[in-house]
């Protein structure tokens, strides 16, 4: 499917990472429904509301979730609080140094006890090593970390959830989902989180939680004593959908994320895969030759569609007078390629790269 990006003609996106592109057959499908909403009112939400579960169904079928243990929220941060106020405070957690402050930031501000763990080419071992010391119930990260672009293993992950059944293991998919055919249930993990409006190219408000069954019977387990409201407008709520549902979902926030997922759906998440590795290979391999990507970063089995580089705050002014867009991240300088980037584009950004 062709998707269309008049912004790409105006300059080089390398930006992904910090909001993916909307295209201009979503803004025209956003048009439409708002004026039918215009023209019907009450009448038009009352006949729209199935996409609400048209988006859950397709997330669901697309990576490998279940329905039932699948729920729509604004963002990841709204979901990540709403599932972290809703576990026992005696959990433990394991994070990671330099994590995304929404992963991070709401586990220590709820009085989590926590511990991070460094990242360096041994970040498989030093996890083992502190989950065998510091014995935590919870591991949290993110599957791509939002600086260093670094990805986490997913048959390490795997490993990790066979060895220890009882952690719960909770994922931040915002920088992950939509890069790759990804199977939920077999993943390895509890809990998958993350906002639309980055590599599922949904525009914002937008966002969603997997979960395990086994996470979700722990959830909220006090709340479960009151009984569930009877009001016809709520039939068919659990006690999850309460909390991470509560109000009136908006039907062109979500129908927007709905309408990305089937067109993502047609272009094939293994296509988009293929594309945006073959391309982020040809970029690590020459911003590793040029001292800009460490060795042991390379040699990760799975890599992701971010970098980052040291630069110059010259080098980053002479991007910017070319027009290339990315994004500045920790001490260094970060881009991201999706599958509407070229080679010619990779190969202009390291023209100016070269440049004195």
């Amino acid at each position: 499917m062709n998707l269309s990006f008049p912004i790409l003609e105006a300059c080089t996106y390398l930006n992904t990472a910090n909001s993916g592109l909307l295209s201009t057959e979503l803004a025209a499908w956003r048009k439409t429904h708002d004026e039918a909403f215009i023209a019907g009112g009450s009448i038009f939400r009352m006949e729209n509301a199935a996409i609400i579960n048209d988006l859950r169904n397709n997330l669901s079928a697309c990576f490998g979730a279940k329905a039932d243990n699948t729920y729509l929220v604004p963002n990841f941060s709204v979901g990540f609080n709403t599932l972290l106020s809703g576990l026992d405070k005696s959990h433990r957690f394991l994070l990671l140094e330099e994590e995304y402050p929404s992963v991070s930031y709401p586990v220590i501000s709820m009085g989590f006890e926590y511990q991070t763990v460094k990242i360096d080419a041994n970040l498989e071992n030093n996890l083992i090593q502190a989950i065998e010391k510091f014995k935590p119930t919870a591991l949290a990260f993110s599957m791509v970390q939002y600086i260093s672009g670094l990805r986490m293993d997913n048959d390490w992950i795997q490993k990790l959830k066979s060895s220890y059944p009882q952690l719960l293991v909770i994922g931040d998919g915002t920088q992950f989902t939509g890069t790759t055919a990804f199977n939920f249930e077999k993943s390895g993990l509890d809990a998958l989180l993350g906002s639309g409006y980055k590599w599922l190219l949904g525009g914002y408000g937008n966002g969603y939680a997997f979960l395990s069954d086994a996470l979700k019977d722990q959830l909220y387990q006090k709340n479960k004593l009151a009984a569930l409201p009877t009001a016809p407008f709520l039939q068919g709520k659990d006690h999850l959908s309460l909390y991470f549902e509560p109000g009136h979902l908006d039907t062109l926030n979500f129908g927007t994320l709905n309408q990305s997922i089937v067109n993502l759906s047609a272009i094939g998440f293994d296509e988009i895969e293929k594309t945006t590795q073959a391309l982020s290979n040809k970029a690590r391999l020459a911003l590793n030759s040029r001292g800009l990507i460490p060795n042991w970063l390379m040699e990760r089995k799975y890599q992701s569609t971010i970098i980052s580089m040291p630069l110059h705050q010259k080098k980053v002014e002479q991007l910017q007078a070319e027009q290339i867009i990315c994004s500045p991240r920790g001490a260094g300088t970060r881009i991201s390629f999706n599958f509407y980037n070229t080679e010619e584009e990779l190969n202009k950004l390291l023209t100016v790269l070269d440049k004195p």
